[in-house]
């Protein structure tokens, strides 16, 4: 009988120890993600509710910014869409990101090299959550929602 208790306090403790774990990696991954700039970090807690920003992480235009307020946000190599990104990885209406009142998604348009989200190609609309990370060719933009917005989902 005590052999069976100390195996459940056994059990409860390694249960506790992984939660701590995966709430500790998560919380460094996050940290990763969301290392900005005090100008980015500025500009991220000064976006009013219903908007989000893309900032570009990694590829051409480093550090660049991007507002997303707007329902309807086009990314592409055509100069006459919202998000114009100069690269041949990038087709002409790449992707498109959708806001449906203070939530933010990304579908790719039948662009030839794909959108990814956090390493893994869309198919369809991907809902994004704050600090992913979306691939459209050689651009990486990290996706930051409304500080307002995160507050009430809590």
């Amino acid at each position: 009988m005590d052999s069976e208790k100390q195996i459940r306090r056994d059990d409860s403790t390694e249960v506790k120890a992984t939660q701590q774990f995966r709430d500790d990696l998560g919380s460094m991954i996050r940290a990763r993600a969301t290392d900005l700039t005090i100008d980015e970090r500025d500009a991220v807690e000064a976006l009013p509710s219903g908007a989000a920003l893309l900032v570009v992480r990694r590829g051409p235009n480093l550090g660049a910014r991007f507002l997303l307020d707007q329902d309807v946000t086009v990314a592409g190599r055509h100069p006459a869409v919202d998000i114009f990104l100069d690269d041949v990885t990038v087709s002409r209406r790449h992707a498109e990101f959708r806001r449906s009142g203070t939530e933010f998604s990304v579908a790719d348009l039948g662009s030839l090299n794909g959108t990814f989200c956090d390493g893994s190609r869309i198919d369809g609309e991907l809902r994004l959550e704050d600090g992913a990370e979306v691939q459209v060719g050689k651009f990486r933009f990290t996706f930051f929602a409304s500080r307002f917005d995160l507050a009430e989902e809590l």
